[in-house]
C-alpha cells in the first residue's frame, strides 16, 4: 500500500511525472495524471442537414496557457471522411443553427464589444458579422424560408433608485451610489448580480439589417423559439403571469408575428410548457410539460397540440421518464427525444400514435469532470441522426445513424490522441437491494489501472449533486483520477435520483436527507463483500446534494476515516433564504416557510449531526458559489473547528458553483481531496 500513498502523495503536490522510453511507454501506458485534464476535449451539438449528409458539431478542448475550454465549429460529411473547421483559435462558439438551405450555419461568436451573431457560408467559405447588438444573443432559429433568423436577447431596463443625490462637484470623487434591489430573483449563480431587464425574441434578416423586438411588455420569454411553415408566426416559451417572480417554472407557449403585435397563449395551465417545435407542414406543434403538483421531481411529458392550441394531447404518458429535447422527422410522421433510463441516456422516437422505437443507447454525456447525464442529438433528411456517444473510457464524441439501420459510424475521436495512450480504470456495474427497504439500488465500480483482486484496496464513495439527477456509464475524470490514485471508486444512484421513474426520485420528496443514506452505505458493504476493499480504508465526498449526504453520513457514522464535503447545504434554513433560487427551493423542496415549520427545517440540516462528528472532515466550495454560498461551508467549517474535530477549508477563488469549471481548478478540486486522504491514511495515522 506504500506505493499507493506515494503516487498519491505525487498527485497531491502536482509534481507527478514519468521517465520511460518510447518502447515502454508503448508496451506500460501510464494511468491518467492531472495535467492531463489540458488534454481532454469532446464533441458536441450536432446538427444534421436537411439531405441528411453534412454534420455540424462543436469541438470542446482546453487551452492550457489562459486555463480555458474552447469551443470551435466543425463540418463533416456523415461518413466523417471529410472534416473541417469552420472557426478556429481561441474561440467559445455558441447556438449554432443550420439554414434551410443547407449551405448557411448561422452562430455566435464574440468580436470587440461582445456576444454577435455571423453567418458562414459553406460552398464559399466566406464568414460575415450579421449583428453588433447590446446583449448576448441566444437560441437561433432560421424562418423555413431562410429569410429571418430569430433569437433571443435580454432587454436591460433602468436600475431602481432611492431618493435623489445632489450633484458631485466636478471632479469630485465621491463613493459608488447605492445599489438599491426590489426583485425576488437578482443574483444568478456563475453570473452574479444580474442587470434589471427581461429576455425578449428578436428577429433580424439573414441578408443583413436592423434587428427587431417582436415581444413586449414586462415579463421573460425565453426557452426554444420556433416558426411557423409560411415564416409569418414565432412560438416560443414564456412566462406572462403577474406572479411570475414567485411562480417561475410556470410557463406557456405563446404566438406572436413576425411583424409583432398580439401575444397570444396557446397553453394555458398550472405547470411549464416548453421546447415547442412545429410540424414541417406547421399544422401541429410539439412540446413538452407537466401538470405542477409542487414535488420535488416532476418528469417531463411530451404532447401534441394543433398549431391554434387545440386539442392538445399527450404522448407516451406510460413512460415512466423525463422525455427531452423532441424534434419532428423530416415527413412530419413521427418524433425523436431522448430520456434517461437507470443510468443511461437513450434516443428513441415514437409515431403520433403512441408506438415508440428506440433508436440508440448509451449516449454519451458531456460534464468531463463527474459521470452526469447531459447528451446532445439532431436528427435530419432521410431520418439521419448524430448524437453525442461516449463510454466510462472516453469522453463525448459524435456518431451518426439512420432509422431503420443498425449501422452507426464516429465520426470524431476528439480525446483519442491522449486516451489511447493512458491506463484507464475499467468501470463495472453493480445492482444492490437497499438496506432501508429492499429496493434495487444501481451502482458503479472504477477499480484501479493494474488491479490486483488478491489485494485491498482503499475506497472512496464519490456522490451525486441535485439531488435530482443520476450519475451512469460515462466518462469522469474525477472517477479516472482517483482510481489511478490507487483508490477503488464507487459511485452510486440512491434513491432521488433520475431515470428510475417519479416514485423513486419523489421518495426524498420533503424527506431528504433520509433513506438515501443506507442505500449508499449498502452500496459500501456490497463492495467489500466482494473481498477486494479493506473495511479500514473508506472515504467519503461528493458535491452539493453529494455535499449534503457526505455530511450527513459523517454525522451518523464514524466508519470512514476522512471526508470531502464540497459546496454544500448545511442549514436549510440559512440555504433556502440566501441560495438564487429561494422561491423554488422553499415551495418544492418544503412543506412550509422556515419561520413556520423550523423544526423540519432543522432536522435536515447536517448542522444538527454536528456534535455527533469525529471523521476529520474537509470543506471545499468557490468562493463565488451562489447557488451552495459559502456562508453554508463557513458555517459547518467553524462547527467543526469549535468541536475540535479535525478540518480545513479549501476555497476556490472565482469559482462558481461549477466549481471545477477551468481546467486549473479541476486538477485544483482533484488533488485538495487526494492530499485530504492521503493525510489519514493508515500509514500516515500510524506515524503521527
Amino acid at each position: 500500500m506504500l506505493n499507493r500513498f506515494t503516487r498519491a502523495s505525487a498527485i497531491a503536490l502536482g509534481l507527478l511525472s514519468y521517465s520511460v522510453s518510447s518502447l515502454s511507454l508503448a508496451q506500460n501506458p501510464p494511468p491518467l495524471a492531472p495535467e492531463d485534464v489540458f488534454g481532454l476535449g469532446y464533441a458536441a451539438s450536432p446538427q444534421v442537414s436537411g439531405d441528411g449528409n453534412t454534420v455540424l458539431y462543436l469541438q470542446h478542448t482546453m487551452d492550457i496557457m489562459k486555463d480555458r475550454g474552447r469551443s470551435n465549429l466543425w463540418v463533416s460529411d456523415v461518413d466523417g471522411k471529410d472534416q473541417r473547421p469552420i472557426t478556429s483559435g481561441a474561440n467559445n462558439i455558441a447556438t449554432v443553427a443550420m439554414a434551410p438551405d443547407d449551405n448557411r450555419v448561422a452562430y455566435v461568436d464574440k468580436d470587440d464589444t461582445g456576444s454577435q451573431i455571423f453567418i458562414h457560408w459553406l460552398d464559399s467559405g466566406k464568414t460575415a458579422q450579421l449583428t453588433r447588438l447590446p446583449g448576448a444573443p441566444a437560441r437561433l432559429s432560421w424562418s423555413p424560408d431562410g429569410e429571418w433568423i430569430a433569437f433571443g436577447m435580454r432587454v436591460d431596463r433602468p436600475a431602481p433608485t432611492m431618493g435623489k443625490l445632489p450633484p458631485k462637484p466636478a471632479g469630485a470623487e465621491w463613493a459608488p451610489p447605492p445599489i438599491v434591489e426590489d426583485r425576488m430573483s437578482y443574483r444568478r449563480d456563475g453570473a452574479g448580480n444580474t442587470k434589471h431587464g427581461f429576455q425578449h425574441v428578436f428577429v433580424i434578416p439573414a441578408a443583413g439589417g436592423a434587428p427587431r423586438q417582436v415581444t413586449s411588455d414586462d415579463f421573460h420569454h425565453s426557452g426554444g423559439i420556433a416558426w411557423s411553415a409560411d415564416s409569418d408566426t414565432l412560438y416560443f416559451s414564456g412566462n406572462r403571469n403577474d406572479d411570475w417572480e414567485m411562480a417561475g417554472g410556470n410557463s406557456e407557449i405563446y404566438s406572436v408575428a413576425r411583424s409583432g403585435g398580439e401575444i397570444s397563449a396557446l397553453t394555458d395551465r398550472q405547470g411549464p410548457d416548453y421546447s415547442a417545435r412545429v410540424s414541417p407542414n406547421g399544422k401541429q406543434i410539439a412540446y413538452l410539460g407537466y401538470d405542477d403538483k409542487r414535488l420535488g421531481y416532476q418528469r417531463s411529458r411530451m404532447y401534441v397540440m394543433n398549431a391554434d392550441g387545440s386539442n392538445s394531447r399527450e404522448l407516451l404518458a406510460d413512460l415512466d421518464r423525463s422525455i427531452q429535447n423532441p424534434q419532428w422527422s423530416a415527413d412530419g410522421k413521427r418524433l425523436f427525444f431522448i430520456y434517461d433510463d437507470k443510468g443511461d441516456t437513450i434516443l428513441a422516437s415514437t409515431s403520433l400514435s403512441g408506438r415508440m422505437t428506440e433508436h440508440q443507447r448509451g449516449l454519451g454525456g458531456m460534464s468531463l469532470g463527474r459521470p452526469y447525464s447531459g447528451a446532445s442529438y439532431d436528427v435530419g433528411g432521410r431520418d439521419v441522426f448524430a448524437y453525442t456517444s461516449g463510454t466510462t473510457q472516453k469522453p463525448a464524441d459524435i456518431s451518426v445513424g439512420r432509422r431503420g439501420s443498425d449501422q452507426r459510424r464516429q465520426i470524431t475521436a476528439v480525446s483519442d490522441n491522449l486516451l489511447a495512450h493512458r491506463e484507464l480504470a475499467p468501470v463495472e456495474e453493480l445492482w444492490l437491494k437497499s438496506s432501508a427497504d429492499g429496493r434495487d439500488v444501481q451502482a458503479w465500480i472504477a477499480k484501479p489501472p493494474g488491479f490486483d483482486p488478491n489485494k485491498q484496496y482503499p475506497l472512496i464513495l464519490e456522490i451525486h449533486g441535485g439531488p435530482h439527477t443520476n450519475y451512469g456509464s460515462r466518462f469522469s475524470a474525477e472517477v479516472q483520477l482517483f482510481a489511478a490514485a490507487g483508490y477503488v471508486v464507487l459511485y452510486v444512484n440512491p434513491r432521488g435520483s433520475t431515470s428510475y421513474g417519479e416514485e423513486f426520485a419523489n421518495l426524498i420528496h420533503h424527506n431528504y436527507p433520509s433513506e438515501d443514506y443506507d442505500d449508499l452505505i449498502t452500496a459500501v458493504d456490497a463492495v467489500i463483500e466482494q473481498g477486494y476493499v479493506d473495511p479500514d480504508q473508506l472515504y467519503v465526498t461528493g458535491g452539493s446534494g453529494g455535499g449534503v449526504l457526505t455530511a450527513w453520513i459523517v454525522g451518523n457514522t464514524d466508519r470512514f476515516r476522512a471526508a470531502v464535503v464540497a459546496k454544500p447545504v448545511i442549514n436549510w434554513t440559512s440555504f433556502v433564504l440566501t441560495a438564487d433560487a429561494s422561491p423554488y427551493f422553499t415551495q418544492y423542496w418544503f412543506g412550509a416557510m422556515p419561520w413556520e415549520d423550523q423544526e423540519d427545517y432543522w432536522k435536515r440540516s447536517p448542522l444538527s449531526l454536528v456534535g455527533n462528528v469525529n471523521t476529520p472532515t474537509m470543506l471545499l466550495t468557490g468562493e463565488n458559489d451562489l447557488r451552495t454560498p459559502i456562508a453554508e461551508t463557513e458555517q459547518y467549517y467553524q462547527a467543526l473547528r469549535l468541536r475540535g474535530v479535525d478540518t480545513a477549508m479549501v476555497r476556490i477563488p472565482g469559482a462558481s458553483h461549477s466549481i471545477a469549471k477551468r481546467p486549473s481548478q479541476l486538477m485544483a478540486k482533484i488533488v485538495s481531496i487526494l492530499a485530504w486522504f492521503e493525510r489519514y491514511a493508515p500509514e500516515k495515522e500510524d506515524a503521527k
